[in-house]
């Protein structure tokens, strides 16, 4: 189905909204009034660029309160409605949003209501327009699309149709099954918005709220579903605006965008994509840094051995148990780091993996590779974390750890550490829903419940993404918003099993993240501990945290080096979480540890 945006959903002057769009793969724009009133170009000039980049002109919006008013109060809505089809001939814009009334003053009479906008489609009729009424959530009389139809239906002007806007049908709690009452041709357009599940007042909810499909709670691909089923074959449009897309970059944004609409035009079934190919491992994580020496230092600590160099880049590969670390130290990576700048993902099928990622707009890095580099498949997240999709000791498939000569170390037998448990990666104030659709849509990964988090300057969102036995786990978190004094810090989670030995090892080596005494004893006040139990944590700046079942997590972390620092957990099989219980104490400390 053709795709479409409202320029009200990116940020920018028009043509830098427009110009966003196109790249951005649209194949049109619903122009919102607002940007167009605020533009120097005129209506056809707007019409040219559109048509120069590729893109149609697909709704003019909004006309607002134009029903259910008193004679006087008609007359001059129409008036206006005149002068906005003049435009609309201008832009080349065929269609007009027309929102329910939201005035106090509107009556509650369908009859009236009909009969003013037959008249208005009369008018617009004049002019080659189509008039489609669309039922506000909030609005004064009319705020279900059922009534909205009933409305139009006695109205009876082939100019008039609706509008379905996902969010006044949802947020409403009304039944896209009800579609099916409506011929197709009746509905001249829909717009689709997400958003979470909130209790409030749904006027605020839809003007700070809304999201692009599968980064909030509602099920768009069965809203779609019921669409394509009444007969509907116009443009499937978004229409979402919240505080932060009005403030982002809008290429980002109209990228996101896009790759919203296509992964839910694929679950809604109406399109096709090359099949997720979720990931079965995490392969390798890859810190970058111009000073090797605090890197080198912390890893030994851990038990790491240096057992690999790439054989034509200046990158080593770290090792212990089926943990690996790369530290890379090429100039062209920039900042002096270190910084956790890529993931290697094991993939079943990492063409497949990549050609996934590119048919949801993912952008393929290119790589400076020799000609005997075991060819990567490598991806762009949000954030700019680049994701290798490799293999691992596999025989049917070319083996990243091929480019890399032995570097004379044995692997470490002294250190406790397993593999790599997850992995934390703050987002950009801006990108964190887009992250999420992303590991989602892209990678492959299911999203579990999201938590708020306690920072000493603030509240933190976080949610994790894993794949179905989650032996890759990626933790999300916010970054602090524009302004903030510091970076937030990315870290890599190692597991052992033993807990004990890796904090004493940490601890002897001096590199734990010290614990307030306080955490500890309201440790001791929320949980019965084994005997010594709790004073072995205190002693070893280790943390506890147990679930409604009973099953145990134990962790501790490192300082912080540049924006990295390591976490080393132990969780029983049945533990799915991270600790959340006391992230706030980490986050004070380690902002103690910055200010010190």
């Amino acid at each position: 189905m053709r795709t479409s945006i409202a320029t009200v959903s990116v940020s920018g002057t028009l043509t830098e909204k427009l110009n966003a769009v196109a790249r951005a793969g649209f194949d049109g724009v619903e122009i919102f009034e607002n940007d167009l009133l605020g533009s120097s170009l005129a209506p056809e000039q707007i019409r040219e660029r559109a048509s120069d980049l590729g893109l149609e002109l697909f709704l003019y919006q909004p006309m607002r309160d134009v029903e259910g008013l008193s004679a006087d109060a008609f007359a001059r809505s129409m008036r206006r409605a005149e002068h906005k089809f003049r435009v609309m001939r201008r832009l080349g814009v065929d269609t007009v949003l027309a929102c329910s009334n939201v005035s106090a003053h509107a009556r509650d009479d369908d009859a009236l209501a009909a009969a003013q906008l037959r008249e208005l489609a009369v008018l617009a009729d004049e002019y080659g327009i189509r008039v489609a009424y669309e039922a506000l959530a909030w609005g004064r009389h009319v705020n279900t699309y059922d009534r909205a139809w009933r409305i139009v239906e006695a109205a009876d002007h082939p100019a008039l149709g609706v509008c379905l806007d996902s969010f006044h049908v949802l947020a409403r709690g009304s039944d896209p099954e009800g579609f099916a009452a409506i011929p197709g041709e009746k509905i001249f357009f829909v717009q689709l918005a997400d958003a979470p599940l909130m209790g409030m007042d749904v006027l605020q909810w839809s003007r700070h709220h809304r999201l692009f499909p599968g980064q909030g709670d509602f099920d768009l691909a069965e809203f779609v579903r019921s669409v394509v089923r009444s007969g509907y074959d116009g443009p499937l449009s978004l229409e979402v605006f919240n505080d932060v897309f009005r403030q982002a970059e809008s290429g980002s944004t109209a990228v996101d965008a896009r790759r919203s609409l296509t992964a839910l035009q694929e679950a809604a079934g109406v399109l096709q994509l090359p099949a997720a190919v979720a990931p079965t491992g995490i392969a390798f994580a890859e810190l970058v840094t111009m000073d090797t020496e605090p890197v080198t230092v912390l890893l030994q600590a851990l038990g790491f051995s240096r057992t690999g160099k790439h054989r034509f880049k200046p990158v080593d590969l770290w090792e212990q148990g089926a943990a690996r670390v790369l530290v890379n130290t090429e100039p062209a990576t920039g900042g002096s780091g270190p910084r956790l700048a890529a993931l290697g993902l094991d993939s079943p099928d990492p063409g497949a993996a990549a050609k996934r990622a590119e048919s949801l707009g993912a952008p393929v890095l290119p790589r400076r590779r020799a000609r005997t580099d075991v060819l990567l498949e490598t991806v762009a997240a949000p954030d700019g974390t680049e994701l290798f999709f490799c293999a691992s000791g596999r025989q049917d498939l070319p083996d990243w750890l091929d480019d890399f000569a032995a570097a004379g170390d044995a692997v470490s037998q002294a250190g406790s550490i397993t593999g790599i448990d997850h992995v934390a990666l703050t987002q950009p104030w801006h990108q964190y829903d887009e992250a999420l659709l992303f590991y989602r849509s892209v990678i492959g990964l299911r999203p579990h419940g999201g938590v708020d988090v306690s920072d000493p300057y603030g509240l933190r969102r976080s949610r994790a993404v894993s794949n179905q036995d989650d032996s890759v786990r990626i933790a999300l978190s916010i970054d602090p918003a524009p302004g903030a004094s510091h970076r937030a810090s990315q870290h890599i989670a190692l597991a052992t099993d033993d807990i004990v030995a890796a904090a004493r090892r940490i601890g002897a080596a001096g590199h734990l993240l010290p614990v307030p005494d306080n955490y500890y004893d309201d440790l001791g006040a929320r949980y019965v501990l084994g005997p010594g139990e709790l004073q072995t944590y205190r002693a070893l700046g280790s943390l506890y945290d147990r679930d409604g079942r009973g099953s145990q997590f134990r962790h501790f972390y490192t300082r912080t080096i540049g924006d990295v620092f390591f976490e080393v957990v132990q969780r029983d099989s049945g533990y799915a979480g991270f600790g959340e219980q006391s992230a706030h104490v980490r986050l004070t400390a380690q902002h103690a540890q910055r200010q010190a």
